[in-house]
C-alpha cells in the first residue's frame, strides 16, 4: 500500500502549491512506498511566515502548558507505533526491531523535553553600578528549522525540534526526501496532542528542489536557529549559508567511529559490543563502530571470535541497505581493499541491497576504507602494536563523533577516553548509544552543538541581558 503525505502548516494539511508531489520506492521490492507533497519556495515563505507569526505567543505559553503537550504528544507517537513501524519498513526497509527503537526513543525525547521547560535558567550578574538589578534571561529565539536524514527517521526527527519547542520556539521540519511518510506522522502526533495553529509546521521537497528551498528557508528573517543531522558534504553547504546570514546552526554530521581494544579487554564483550555498534541498522547510523582498532597480542583471538559472530548474521536483523547506491559505494570499498592486501574475514560483494556483515582484516592506510566512511555494513580491523598507537590511529580521522574503548582497567580506559578527539566516548560499550537526556554531538568533521538534556537549550534560547535600575543613577553628563 502506498502511503500518502501532505505539508503541514498553520495548523492544517494541505497539497503543494500546483498539487506537485514526489515519490520514494521501497529498496528491497522497489514498490511504491510513498507519494509526498513536493513544495515550492512559495510553500517554504507561506510555512516561515505562519511560524514566525506564532512564535510571540508561542514564546510567552507557560512552561506547564509546553510540557502538557509534549507529554501528550509522546502518547500520541506510541498510540501509532504500528503505523510508524510499516512506514520505516516501506520507505527505508528498516527491520520492526530498529523501527520499534526508534518509537520508543523518539518518545523519550518528546517527555525529556516536556522535562526541560521549567530549567530555562538565567542568573542575577552582580554589577558595579549602585542599584543596577542585572539579568541573564533565556528566551525562545525564533522560528527553528530542523532537518533530519532517513536512517534513524524518527529519533532524528524527533531531536531536531522537541527541545526548541520546549524553550518557546516556533518549528518547521524539512523532512528528509528518503522517508518523507515517516517524519510526516511525527507532524500528525504533534498535531493531535493539540500544539496551536502555526507552532509545528511541516514541509518536503522533491531532491532536486531540495538545495534553492533550503537556502530559502535559512534566510528567511523570521528564522533563527538551524540544525541539521545528516552528511558531512551538505553539512558544509548548510554551514556556509547560515553564516552567510549569521544564523546560529548545531550540526550532527558524518562518523568514522573508532572501537578501541586494549590488551587486557574481555575479548568476548568487546566482540559483542563490536559486532551491534557495526552492524546495527545495517551500519547505517551516525555512530556506526567503521574501525576497529586491537592490540595486536590479543588480535587473533579477538578476530576469530568476530568473525565467528559476523558470519551467523542473519539478514534479517541487519536490514537491507536504504539503496543501491550504498551497494555500489560499499562494493568499491571492498575491492579497493581487497586489491591492497586486506583479508575478507566475514560477508562480501553484494548485487542487492539486502547486504552481509562484512569485515576486512589488515586494513591500511594505502585503503579508501581507512580514510571514506562507509555508511553500511563493511567494516574495517586494523591492528596496533599498543595503546599509544590505538589513540593514534583513532584520532588519525578527519571525523568526531562517537568511539568506545574495551579494557578491564578503568582507570586506563578514562584517561585514554580524555585524549579521543570525538565528542562521545564509551568505555566498555559500543559506539552506538544514545539517550534523551545525553550531550550528543561531535567535533572536527563530525560537526557541531550539541543535542540533548540542558545542552540544548543553550542552543536554542536567545540569552539577553536585561537590566533594571532600582535608584537614580548618576551619569557623567
Amino acid at each position: 500500500m502506498t502511503i500518502t503525505c501532505n505539508l503541514y502548516t498553520n495548523g492544517q494539511w494541505h497539497d503543494a502549491e500546483g498539487h506537485a508531489t514526489f515519490t520514494r520506492d521501497n529498496p528491497l521490492t522497489r514498490e511504491r512506498a510513498s507519494v509526498a507533497s513536493a513544495a515550492s519556495l512559495a510553500d517554504a515563505r507561506r510555512c516561515a511566515a505562519a511560524a514566525g507569526a506564532a512564535f510571540p505567543r508561542w514564546r510567552d505559553t507557560v512552561p506547564a502548558e509546553r510540557r502538557r503537550l509534549l507529554l501528550e504528544a509522546a502518547e500520541e507517537m506510541l498510540r501509532r507505533e504500528a503505523k510508524f513501524i510499516a512506514a520505516m519498513a516501506a520507505e527505508t526497509g528498516a527491520t520492526a526491531h530498529w523501527a520499534g527503537f526508534n518509537v520508543h526513543l523518539a518518545a523519550d525525547i518528546l517527555r525529556e523535553a516536556a522535562a526541560l521547560t521549567t530549567q530555562i535558567e538565567g542568573q542575577v550578574i552582580p554589577s558595579n553600578v549602585p542599584g543596577n538589578l542585572a539579568l541573564g534571561i533565556r528566551q525562545g529565539a525564533g522560528v527553528v528549522l530542523g532537518m533530519a536524514t532517513w536512517n534513524a527517521p524518527l529519533i532524528l526527527a524527533t531531536r531536531a525540534i522537541a527541545t526548541p519547542l520546549a524553550c518557546g520556539n516556533t518549528v518547521i521540519l524539512k523532512g528528509a526526501e528518503l522517508s518523507p511518510a515517516t517524519q510526516g506522522l511525527i507532524i500528525d502526533a504533534l498535531a493531535a496532542a493539540g500544539f496551536p495553529a502555526g507552532v509545528v509546521n511541516y514541509l518536503t521537497c522533491a531532491p532536486a528542489d531540495a538545495p534553492a528551498l533550503v537556502e530559502s528557508l535559512i534566510a528567511h528573517p523570521a528564522v533563527r536557529r538551524i540544525n541539521f543531522t545528516g552528511s558531512t558534504p551538505v553539512g558544509r553547504i548548510i554551514a556556509r549559508t547560515c553564516g552567510e546570514h549569521l544564523k546560529p546552526a548545531v550540526l550532527e554530521l558524518g562518523g568514522k567511529a573508532p572501537l578501541l581494544v586494549l590488551d587486557d579487554a574481555d575479548l568476548e564483550q568487546a566482540a559483542a559490543g563490536a559486532i551491534f555498534g557495526a552492524f546495527a541498522n545495517a551500519g547505517q547510523i551516525c555512530m556506526s563502530t567503521e574501525r576497529i582498532i586491537v592490540d595486536v597480542t590479543v588480535a587473533e583471538a579477538f578476530v576469530a571470535q568476530l568473525a565467528r559472530r559476523a558470519a551467523a548474521l542473519p539478514a534479517s536483523l541487519l536490514g537491507p541497505v536504504v539503496d543501491m547506491k550504498t551497494v555500489t559505494r560499499c562494493n568499491a570499498l571492498i575491492e579497493d581493499a581487497l586489491a591492497k592486501g586486506a583479508r575478507l574475514l566475514a560477508g562480501g560483494l553484494s548485487d542487492s541491497p539486502q547486504m552481509r556483515a562484512t569485515l576486512l582484516d589488515g586494513v591500511t592506510r594505502e585503503m579508501r576504507i581507512w580514510h571514506e566512511e562507509s555508511f553500511g555494513p563493511v567494516k574495517s580491523i586494523i591492528r596496533v602494536k599498543d595503546e599509544a598507537e590505538a589513540l593514534a590511529v583513532a584520532n588519525e580521522s578527519e571525523y568526531g563523533l562517537s568511539s568506545a574503548i574495551y579494557s578491564r582497567d578503568s582507570a586506563r580506559a578514562w584517561n585514554l577516553a580524555q585524549n579521543l578527539q570525538t565528542g562521545i566516548c564509551h568505555i566498555n560499550g559500543p559506539t552506538v548509544h544514545d539517550e534523551a537526556q545525553m550531550p550528543f554531538g561531535g567535533c572536527k568533521s563530525s560537526g557541531y552543538g550539541r543535542f540533548g538534556g540542558r545542552a540544548g537549550i543553550a542552543e536554542f534560547t536567545e540569552l539577553r541581558w536585561i537590566t533594571l535600575q532600582t535608584v537614580p543613577r548618576e551619569l557623567p553628563f
